[in-house]
């Protein structure tokens, strides 16, 4: 193909993707003149600077990786849920939709331009191959997750149940990557814990996912806390990760009685406000602490933020992941895709707290934590294979929290604040 055809298909691709980002197509045009002008100007820097890659550059470029590798730049500038997917991408993410695959039981994260471990199921291969929380992933196969979206993350970790994925993985304790290799597996996630404290005074609550049958198995819990004489609720929303923002809601009305729970909103999707409604609450009344730490993330934090704001329970823990936003997809003609955020959740006082998380009552961090950012600090002059990780705040993401596992700081701070609740 000649170097002008081709720069020429480049540049057509990049007015797709900016002609959608400002809400327009080649037949309706809804963006101000303003952003017009902006837009266009975009676009004559993208192509010059193609052209000087295809001509100057000192060996003839792959353009269709450098361009693949722009677009994955240009979504991952706006946060890191939003993804390109190349059209051989797109086909498997749609194959994997239709039949869905085996995984390894962990859930996926970007940070820094690296893809990290946000949390693990107890039991499930990630755990048993030994990933933890804060790990982060350098390679997949043969693969850096520089070069990935966090959709082709989720892609590759996924495959054919009984097949091995293997995983190059950074953590801060060590100078040299660990090579893991993990057998994907259907993964079940347990039901909803309950543990009773201080002679059956306290309800430990713990869903490990924010589901319609977590909601349910919680919302039981509740109704039968005068059995056992409980007066005090302890949520504990640590390491929970994945779940249905509609069930969160659900969820943070059975402790809220009325007020916003929370708001969603994007430039081109009106503002909702869920607002909680008395016949579906349980119990607005009793003392409530509920832990969080950087493994809460997507719905536990719609939950999290609402009981904060609502005054209705403390915070204990650490800073939240932030994952707050709704994505949709959007299929370009030549068969790639693009999957961007276009809505972000807020807390009932308009925090959006989309990557920056939200900030405890009280801050506990755990002994591993404390344990792994001193290890940081030691490490600092260490040569690392990863320049996003080496550029990477040291604060260090905590293991799966286990209530019934050795001495639990954060449980413990909970218990104590709530002993000192009036019932």
């Amino acid at each position: 193909m000649p170097k002008s055809l081709k720069i020429s298909t480049l540049a057509v691709s990049a007015v797709l993707l900016l002609t959608m980002f400002l809400g327009a197509n080649v037949f309706r045009v809804h963006a101000s003149g303003q952003a017009q002008d902006s837009a266009y100007k975009q676009m004559q820097v993208y192509s010059e600077v193609l052209r000087h890659i295809q001509s100057d550059y000192v060996v003839d470029p792959n353009m269709p990786k450098v361009t693949d590798a722009a677009m994955r730049g240009l979504l991952e500038s706006l946060d890191a849920e939003s993804s390109y997917l190349t059209p051989e991408e797109y086909k498997l993410y749609k194959e994997h939709a239709d039949k869905p695959q085996a995984g390894i039981g962990a859930t996926m994260g970007k940070r820094y331009g690296i893809a990290w471990v946000v949390t693990v199921v107890p039991g499930g291969p990630a755990d048993k191959a030994g990933l933890k929380s804060n790990d982060r992933i350098e390679s997949i196969g043969d693969r850096s997750t520089l070069d990935m979206s966090l959709a082709e993350v989720r892609l590759a970790l996924e495959g054919e149940k009984g097949s091995n994925v293997t995983v190059s993985v950074i953590r801060p304790t060590k100078s040299a990557p660990d090579k893991l290799t993990v057998t994907r597996a259907d993964v079940t996630l347990p039901a909803a814990s309950e543990v009773y404290y201080e002679g059956g005074s306290i309800l430990y609550v713990k869903p490990v996912t924010i589901d319609k049958d977590h909601v349910q198995q919680v919302e039981q819990k509740l109704k039968t806390m005068s059995r056992m004489n409980s007066k005090k609720i302890l949520l504990d929303l640590r390491d929970v990760a994945t779940g249905d923002p509609a069930e969160a809601i659900r969820l943070a009305n059975l402790f809220i009685k009325s007020g916003t729970i929370a708001t969603l909103e994007g430039q081109k999707v009106d503002k909702q406000t869920f607002v909680a409604e008395a016949n579906k609450t349980v119990n607005d009344k009793a003392p409530m602490v509920t832990l969080v730490n950087h493994g809460t993330a997507g719905a536990a934090e719609i939950v999290a933020g609402a009981l904060l704001d609502s005054k209705r329970s403390e915070l204990v823990g650490e800073k939240t992941y932030g994952d707050g936003g709704q994505q949709r997809m959007f299929i370009l003609p030549a068969g790639d895709a693009v999957i961007l955020t276009v809505a972000k959740f807020a807390t009932p006082s308009g925090k959006k707290y989309q990557d920056d998380g939200i900030t405890p009552t009280t801050a506990v961090a755990t002994a591993q934590e404390l344990a792994m950012a001193d290890a940081d600090d030691e490490d600092e002059d260490v040569d690392t294979t990863s320049t996003a990780t080496a550029n990477a705040p040291k604060t260090a993401v905590p293991a799966a929290a286990k209530p019934a596992a050795d001495i639990d700081d954060q449980l413990n701070k909970a218990l104590d604040i709530l002993k000192a609740k009036a019932a």
